[in-house]
């Protein structure tokens, strides 16, 4: 998929998005439905342009009824993604595989989800459990942060990692998200005591080390780079793209590798930056999948931002923060914005090289987009584009 036939061929032209909270009224069509035809205003293309569509596996919003709701025409290209978060930038870059090869012409990536008022997919007890879950749910990893929290545990015993750069994490989102009035957490700020006194989730995870909870949609719009000089906004070019997953994958937990910490992200990474003609010491600014804060430290390690065992030190002396070493998440990521399977962060990095983002990177032209890190997963390498 990363090939180089992608390579600044396709652009992001529009974004679009409902507003976040725990608790939304609309059902999850209907807030897709907002969100694509607010990105296509943005991008200024008819919906009856669109004829390429992507999303996850586990939307709930099907094509047929996005297609007959927002008045698309004929489609001539749809997939889906799995894996959850880590399917989130798989999702444009086979939008731009799909144009770039002449397959279609507008495509549109969306996420639509009722997270903070619906169920949690753990909790269907009806069902045989999944292969890899019948190695790990019957001895109490009941819930994605209990499998995190193991490999957290290892990471901090082997490499000396503390919670303190776990902190650093969740400050640098918060910081940014009350900077950004559509997030969640936009009036809530946090501090050392409050994360440090915070309650257990599954430790040595505590609260402010999750994600949020959310109910809310996003979307994008995809065409070709010649195309995109017209359309109504600055184009942002797709300048490289990668799925992973690496050989003996095991979930989350990852037990079956050589070594359990080097995760999806180091398959990926390696496929991204061998058809890009950038490095990361070129990236201005990143969006990195935090559903939980020791993600972020093994993405660093991962995509070559430090070396093995230094994710932990890289955060300190505010190397995250605006101003910092690689300024991250500045919408507020999963962590203070919204979660909503990492897809506000694809608009995030949209924002930034468009110089539109409420957290703005002074003359940022490249963004790591990354998806969930301990699942298979995907990255996009993002470019300002004239």
């Amino acid at each position: 998929m990363a090939a180089a036939g992608i390579k600044d061929a396709t652009a992001v032209v529009g974004i679009g998005q409902t507003a976040f909270a725990r608790h939304l009224p609309e059902d999850e069509r209907t807030l897709a439905c907002r969100a694509v035809l607010a990105a296509l205003d943005d991008a200024g293309i008819a919906p009856g342009e669109v004829d390429a569509l992507a999303s996850y596996t586990m939307e709930e919003t099907d094509e047929v009824e996005l297609a007959k709701a927002v008045g698309f025409g004929d489609l001539t290209w749809f997939g889906r993604i799995g894996y959850g978060g880590g399917g989130s930038c798989a999702t444009v870059a086979q939008l731009a595989a799909a144009i770039a090869s002449g397959q279609a012409s507008v495509g549109v990536a969306w996420r639509s989800r009722k997270r903070g008022s619906g169920a949690r997919p753990w909790t269907d007890t009806v069902r045989q459990l999944p292969t890899p879950a019948q190695w790990t749910r019957p001895f109490g990893l009941l819930r994605p942060v209990d499998e995190i929290a193991m490999l957290t545990r290892r990471y901090l015993h082997e490499y000396g990692a503390t919670r303190d750069h776990l902190f650093n994490v969740a400050l640098a989102c918060r910081n940014r998200a009350n900077q950004n009035p559509d997030a969640i957490m936009y009036d809530r700020p946090l501090t050392r005591e409050m994360y440090m006194t915070s309650r257990w989730i599954s430790e040595p995870l505590c609260l402010f080390d999750n994600c949020l909870e959310t109910d809310g949609a996003l979307a994008c719009v995809v065409v070709g780079a010649e195309r995109a000089r017209d359309c109504r906004r600055r184009p942002v070019l797709i300048h490289a793209a990668a799925q992973g997953l690496p050989a003996q994958h095991h979930g989350m937990v990852n037990y079956w590798n050589d070594d359990p910490l080097t995760g999806p992200a180091w398959a990926a990474a390696r496929h991204l930056w061998k058809h890009a003609d950038l490095t990361p010491k070129d990236v201005d600014v990143a969006q990195i999948y935090d559903a939980f804060t020791a993600l972020v430290p093994l993405s660093l390690e991962g995509y070559g931002f430090c070396g093995r065992g230094e994710g932990g030190a890289f955060t300190e002396q505010g190397a995250l923060e605006t101003g910092g070493r690689l300024p991250l998440n500045t919408g507020g990521g999963g962590l203070s914005e919204a979660y909503v399977h990492g897809f506000n962060l694809i608009t995030e990095g949209v924002k930034q090289l468009r110089g539109t983002s409420t957290a703005q990177v002074p003359g940022a032209t490249t963004c790591l987009v990354t998806a969930g890190e301990g699942v298979p997963t995907s990255a996009l390498l993002l470019r300002a584009g004239d």
